[in-house]
């Protein structure tokens, strides 16, 4: 009987410790921990085309659609497609912003060709967004 509670009570001390390990090297609680921090942090399966990746610079999250298309010497992706999660937090990022997030992005997928969705597509570009105003 006392074999069997020490046995219980250290497997669920070694379950905890398991758990503990898993929680701190988990891949998604560093994501968040950068963006809480503000920091640069990427977030990719590349084993997995399918699977989107995830990146955080300055507090803002942006999530990269990988399409996977040939190149002239193998199967690579060949064309992303960044999107910002919420654009408000946009704010007061600068172009340097977006141009050091594509070199990250090429150097994880050099053969790659980058597309920003909008806004930030526009404001690569150089022009605002339409504004919409209400007629009187």
């Amino acid at each position: 009987m006392v074999f069997l509670f020490r046995f219980i009570i250290l497997a669920a001390i070694v379950a905890l410790i398991y758990t503990t390990i898993k929680y701190f090297f988990d891949p998604k609680r560093k994501l968040e921990k950068a963006q809480e921090n503000k920091d640069f942090y990427f977030l990719d399966s590349s084993d997995n085309i399918h699977k989107n990746f995830l990146m955080t610079y300055k507090g803002a999250m942006f999530e990269g659609e990988k399409y996977m298309g040939t190149t002239e010497r193998a199967f690579e992706v060949v064309s992303i497609y960044v999107d910002v999660k919420d654009p408000s937090q946009l704010y007061r990022l600068e172009r340097n912003d977006f141009y050091y997030m594509e070199h990250e992005i090429y150097t994880h997928y050099p053969h790659s060709k980058i597309e920003w969705k909008s806004p930030i597509k526009e404001f690569l570009k150089g022009k605002k967004p339409e504004e919409k105003h209400p007629v009187d």
